[in-house]
C-alpha cells in the first residue's frame, strides 16, 4: 500500500492528472488461481483511448461531450440528499420535491442483483442491461420517465455515470437535472462503512468479486432454487449469452447449462454446449527466429476451460492467425488483443511469424540533406511476410534502407514469390501445434491462408481446418484457383466500398469471398478501415459465425 501510494503521489504531481480520483483498497489474496487469472490484472496495458467504457456500441451515432455530464455529487451529499427525500431528518435541501426524484443504477443487471441503493419513498431505476452500451437505448426507450426529474445516477466506481449523464442531458428540455455520485459506490462505502442506503455488495471486476459493508446483508438468490446467494467466484455463465448468473453451491453441477433471467425473459431454452466458465487463457506466440527451421511454441496456452468442480473439461476453439505483410507474431497478438479478448470465452488465438524476413526500410527527413541524417534511432524490429516480390532478399543483418517509394496500395499485385516455402513452413509448424481448428488471416496473411487452403484441398482432398476468417483479404497474384470452389466454411471481413480501407480495395475482398463455397459463407462488411472491428454488430457477427463450430 506504501508503495502505491508513493505512485499516486508521483502521477498526481504530474499536470496531465489534475484532478483524477486515485482509489485505492486493501484486499486479500484471490479465492483460487482460476479467478486469479480471470479477474486479475497481470499486466500493465497503457493506451489512448476516446472512452474507458464505450456507451455508445453503434459507430455512427455522435459521442456526448463529456463536458456535458452531470452535476457531481460527494458521498456525504449524494447521501444528504438521499436522507432528505426519504423523510429522515436533515439540514440539506433536495434538488428537488421528492416525487420528482428517480435514482438511476448506471450498471449492468448481475451488479444490481448482488447490491443497489434502496431508499424509502423513492424510485430507483434498474434498467437491467447485460452490458454498458445497452444503456442508451434503455435511456431512450424510458425517457418520459426521466424527463422533468431530478436522476441521481450512480455505478461503480463513477466512470459509467460521466457518459452516461452526458447522453441524458444531450437530449435537451426537461433532462437538465442529472446528477452522479462522485467515485461511485466505492466512495460512499468509504464514507458510510455501515452501507447507507446502499444494501447488499458492490461488484468490482477485479478478483476480489465484490465488497461488502458492515451490513453484511444479502439480496441476490440462486437462479435455480432461488435461496439467498450473492456468491459469483464460480464464475457461472449463462448458455447463451456469457453472461454472470449465481448458481448457489449446492445447485451447481458440471452436467447443467443455465439460462440467466435476461436469455428466459426472451424465450430461451438451454442450448446443447454449456461455456459457464470463464478462465481465460494467454494467446500462444509461435517463435519463427530461423526461417526453415521447424517453429517451437513460446507461450503455452491451455486448450480447455475447467469446470467448477475440476471433473470435466470443454475445449475453446483454437485459431491460428496469419499476419499482414510487414508485420510479425508479436505486434498482430497486440493488434489484435481487443478481439481476442472479446472471444476469449470461446477461443483461443495462436500467432505465428511469417518465414520471409524483410528489409528495414524507412523514409527520410526532408528537411535533411544527408541521408543518413534521419536514420531511425530505436533498434529496428524483424518484420516478415507470406509472399514476396521477385528479386527480393531475405538477409537478417541487414541495416536499414531508404524505401524506394511511397506507400502502394496495390504493392500486393507484385507480390508473386514465396508460397512454396511458406507452404511447407505452415506445414511443418502444423504438424508440432496439435488440434488447430480454424484460420484466420489478414491482409496478405489473408491471401496466405487461402493460397493454403486452396492447396491443401487440391493436393490432400481435405482441410486441415474445420473453418477460415479472412478479414482484409484479397486472391494471391499466384497462379490461378483453377476455378475450383474452397469447400471450406468462411468468414469474410473487410471495407465497405466506400473507400474506408486504403489498402485493400473491397473489390478484391469481394473476389476473395466469391472463390468460396457460397452455401457456407458469410460476408461481414464494415466502415472500420484496415483493421479488424471489435465493435457491435460485427463483432457479435463473428461470434456468431464462430459459435456454428463449437
Amino acid at each position: 500500500m506504501a508503495a502505491l501510494e508513493e505512485h499516486v503521489a508521483e502521477m498526481s504531481s504530474n499536470a496531465l492528472f489534475e484532478g483524477t480520483d486515485f482509489k485505492l483498497a486493501s484486499c486479500e489474496d484471490p479465492v483460487d488461481e482460476r479467478v486469479a487469472r480471470e479477474c486479475g490484472f497481470t499486466s500493465l496495458s497503457v493506451r489512448l483511448v476516446k472512452e474507458l467504457v464505450t456507451l455508445c456500441s453503434n459507430p455512427s451515432l455522435a459521442t456526448p461531450q463529456i463536458t456535458c455530464a452531470g452535476r457531481h455529487l460527494s458521498a456525504a451529499e449524494f447521501h444528504s440528499v438521499l436522507q432528505s427525500v426519504a423523510g429522515t431528518t436533515s439540514d440539506s435541501e433536495p434538488p428537488a420535491e421528492k416525487s420528482d426524484v428517480v435514482v438511476l443504477d448506471a450498471r449492468n443487471v448481475y451488479e444490481t442483483r448482488i447490491g443497489k441503493f434502496h431508499v424509502p419513498n423513492v424510485e430507483t431505476l434498474d434498467p437491467e442491461i447485460r452490458q454498458y452500451s445497452d444503456l442508451p437505448l434503455w435511456i431512450d426507450e424510458h425517457a418520459e420517465k426521466l424527463r422533468g426529474k431530478s436522476i441521481m445516477m450512480y455505478c461503480t466506481g463513477g466512470i459509467r455515470c460521466e457518459m452516461a449523464s452526458a447522453y441524458i442531458r444531450s437530449k435537451g428540455e426537461g433532462f437538465e437535472n442529472v446528477f452522479q455520485l462522485y467515485g461511485g459506490i466505492q466512495r460512499y462505502l468509504e464514507q458510510f462503512p455501515d452501507g447507507g442506503y446502499f444494501e447488499g455488495k458492490n461488484f468490482v471486476f477485479d478478483h476480489r468479486i465484490s465488497v461488502g459493508s458492515l451490513k453484511e446483508n444479502i439480496l441476490g438468490t440462486c437462479l435455480l432454487c432461488g435461496s439467498s446467494f450473492d456468491d459469483y467466484s464460480s464464475r457461472c455463465r449463462c448458455s447463451h449469452c456469457r453472461m454472470l448468473v449465481l448458481v448457489c453451491s449446492t445447485c451447481q453441477d458440471s452436467s447443467k447449462q443455465y439460462v440467466c433471467e435476461l436469455c428466459q425473459k426472451n424465450g430461451k431454452q438451454c442450448c446443447q454446449i454449456s461455456l459457464r466458465q470463464d478462465c481465460e487463457t494467454e494467446s500462444e506466440l509461435i517463435d519463427s527466429s530461423d526461417f526453415g527451421r521447424p517453429a517451437t511454441i513460446n507461450q503455452i496456452a491451455a486448450s480447455t476451460i475447467p469446470r467448477s468442480n475440476g471433473s470435466d473439461q470443454l475445449r475453446k476453439l483454437k485459431i491460428l492467425c496469419l499476419h499482414g505483410f510487414r508485420q510479425n507474431a508479436s505486434n498482430f497478438k497486440g493488434r489484435t488483443s481487443a478481439l481476442a479478448k472479446k472471444l476469449k470465452h470461446i477461443a483461443e488465438l495462436v500467432f505465428i511469424d511469417a518465414p520471409h524476413e524483410l528489409s528495414f526500410v524507412y523514409r527520410p527527413n526532408p528537411d535533411h540533406y544527408s541521408d543518413r541524417s534521419s536514420l531511425p534511432s530505436s533498434k529496428p524490429k524483424r518484420k516478415f511476410a507470406w509472399l514476396v516480390a521477385p528479386n527480393s532478399t531475405c538477409d537478417t543483418e541487414q541495416d536499414w534502407k531508404i524505401v524506394n517509394a511511397l506507400f502502394d496500395p496495390l504493392q500486393y499485385q507484385q507480390q508473386t514469390v514465396g508460397f512454396e516455402e511458406s507452404y511447407a513452413y505452415l506445414e511443418n509448424a502444423l504438424s508440432q501445434m496439435g488440434k488447430i481448428d480454424g484460420i484466420l488471416g489478414f491482409s496478405q496473411g489473408a491471401a496466405m491462408a487461402a493460397l493454403f487452403c486452396r492447396q491443401q484441398q487440391k493436393t490432400c482432398g481435405t482441410l486441415k481446418f474445420r473453418f477460415g476468417m479472412f478479414c482484409s483479404g484479397y486472391p494471391a497474384p499466384i497462379g490461378g484457383f483453377d476455378g475450383e470452389i474452397i469447400r471450406l466454411p468462411s468468414l469474410h471481413c473487410f471495407g465497405n466500398g466506400e473507400g474506408h480501407d486504403r489498402q485493400i480495395a473491397n473489390m478484391a475482398s469481394t473476389e476473395l469471398a466469391n472463390r468460396f463455397d457460397k452455401g457456407c459463407c458469410s460476408i461481414i462488411e464494415h466502415d472500420m478501415g484496415h483493421i479488424i472491428p471489435t465493435r457491435p454488430p460485427y463483432i457479435d457477427q463473428i461470434k456468431g459465425f464462430l459459435s456454428n463450430f463449437l
